[in-house]
């Protein structure tokens, strides 16, 4: 049996035992749903299926990637840009302190952190609406 198989099957299961106790919580009223076990026994069956949803894309993209040459090198150069693109916006980042209205104040280490994920985060939307303004470009051209 192929693990496309076990990785259905498994996600069937999941999906059943999520309906019986999906449709057990309608016994409860809500103050005591609370208190009953009912949502660490959601919660367990979401971390499961969360974990079997990320081994088996783990799994495919791997041998994917490992069977098929070309692609594992297109993946490593967008790997590599957007690494690039976050030491860019590391190197623009700024990392002075900052006080808080409560008092409190955000270190430079942090400031830089969070500095460095806005402007990951401009360079990537601004790529994204350059690509989008080239290709309407491209096709209005032709």
């Amino acid at each position: 049996m192929n693990t496309h198989k076990l990785v259905k099957i498994a996600a069937f299961i999941i999906g059943i035992i999520g309906l019986v106790v999906y449709f057990a919580t309608f016994a409860y009223e809500p103050d005591e749903l609370k208190a009953n076990s009912l949502v660490g026994v959601f919660i367990s069956v979401s971390y499961i299926a969360m974990a079997i949803a990320v081994a088996a894309v783990l799994y495919y993209v791997v041998k994917n990637l490992l069977t098929h040459k070309d692609q594992l090198k297109r993946a490593m150069i967008t790997v590599g840009l957007f690494l690039a693109v976050i030491l860019v916006a590391f190197i623009l980042a700024d990392g002075t302190e900052v006080k808080l209205k409560d008092g409190g104040m955000i270190s430079s280490s942090y400031s830089k952190i969070i500095s460095t994920g806005l402007n990951t985060f401009y360079i990537l939307a601004f790529a994204s609406i350059a690509v989008l303004a080239w290709t309407g470009f491209s096709k209005i051209k032709k």
